[in-house]
């Protein structure tokens, strides 16, 4: 492991939909019938086999040395039963192998009840964070994408950095 020279603090936002704009789209419920949305049209799963699954996880504390993109698709998470959670998100900029995010552009996000997100692609994201030892989560991507499509950038290893959530 690197060794870390410097802690960064950032401050949880609360999740708005002008807030997230650049990173991707906030869905709340609507009611059965509603006309397709802008919104909606952001998904996007054309360069593969789409997957739908619930995924477990397990102690995620509210902090992180690596932030991820995946070029070739939009994500979609949600929290099962509504249970507040965090996610780090920063623009997708330069779309090619070698980009990297800039560390001023990071930032967190908090979304509580039952919202889901979707990311554009290539947004960086780290997460999802969260305070209860272990969250369910819906999540749609492509079903190879955490082996093909998996861009990582380990702020640790690269630049001496972790990154902290304040919460509060």
């Amino acid at each position: 492991m690197a060794e870390i020279t410097e802690i960064l603090h950032l401050k949880a936002e609360t999740l708005t939909p002008e807030g997230f704009e650049k990173f991707g789209v906030v869905l709340e419920a609507l009611e059965d019938g509603t006309p397709f949305t802008a919104d909606e049209a952001v998904l996007d799963l054309s360069e593969g086999t789409p997957r739908f699954y619930l995924m477990s996880l397990e102690d995620k504390p509210l902090e992180f040395t690596r932030i991820t993109r995946h070029l070739h698709t939009t994500q979609t998470l949600l929290a099962l039963g509504g249970a507040e959670w965090f996610i780090a998100v920063a623009p997708a900029g330069d779309l090619s192998d070698t980009a990297v995010p800039a560390l001023h552009d990071i930032r967190v996000f908090r979304i509580v009840g039952e919202t889901a997100i979707t990311l554009r692609k290539g947004t960086w994201h780290s997460g999802p964070y969260f305070r209860a030892q272990k969250l369910n989560f819906a999540n749609i991507e492509l079903a190879d994408t955490n082996v093909v499509d998996h861009h990582t950038y380990r702020l640790d290893e690269s630049i001496g950095v972790r990154v902290v959530i304040d919460a509060a």
